[in-house]
């Protein structure tokens, strides 16, 4: 792996926190959003926190705090953020659904850190539809920037796929030739 140590760091405890949710019998945390971008970089672009998709929030959260991590204490309205002492990077858990449903289960790319585990991470191509949807509404301009640069790192992205979930996440308006 080449990331930087504060983003490996927090990838070997979700791999941690993962396995420990196999052995309940759970689905596995998927790491999405900004976290996702920075393991198909390879650190090229950061990210603050590590998002996470799992339908049993309720055990993950124990599993965090098995692991040392805490709530803050004076958490803002709305923060679901887990924050642990040894890591830079906050943990919080943003849906139970990988993005909506729309996202095939069977594409997330399982990366295994030896001795820590083996972590989910959403596939690439369905990470470059999320940020042209994201793009599309019109909030987050330089969210196509990040897509064109993930496809420009993964050119063997399976095509089809990623044109219909572009289509998907931006109602039609655009597609892969947008990128």
């Amino acid at each position: 792996m080449s990331y930087r140590p504060e983003f490996e760091a927090a990838l070997r405890i979700l791999a941690r926190a993962s396995e420990a949710m196999r052995a309940q019998g759970y689905e596995p945390p998927v790491l999405v959003g900004g976290g996702a971008v920075e393991l198909y970089s390879n650190s090229a672009i950061t990210t603050g926190d590590f998002d996470l998709v799992i339908g049993r929030a309720e055990a993950l959260e124990q599993v965090l705090q098995a692991l040392g991590f805490v709530k803050p204490f004076n958490a803002t309205v709305g923060m679901r953020g887990w924050l642990h002492p040894d890591l830079k990077l906050a943990f919080e858990i943003v849906s139970g659904a990988l993005l909506d449903g729309m996202a095939e289960r069977d594409r997330v790319l399982l990366v295994d850190l030896d001795r820590d585990g083996i972590a989910a991470v959403i596939a690439v191509e369905d990470m470059i539809a999320d940020r042209m949807g994201q793009f599309a509404s019109g909030s987050a301009p330089e969210m196509r920037e990040q897509a064109r640069r993930l496809l420009q790192l993964h050119s063997d992205v399976d095509r089809d796929y990623l044109d219909r979930r572009i289509r998907q996440e931006t109602a039609g308006e655009y597609g892969i030739e947008d990128l």
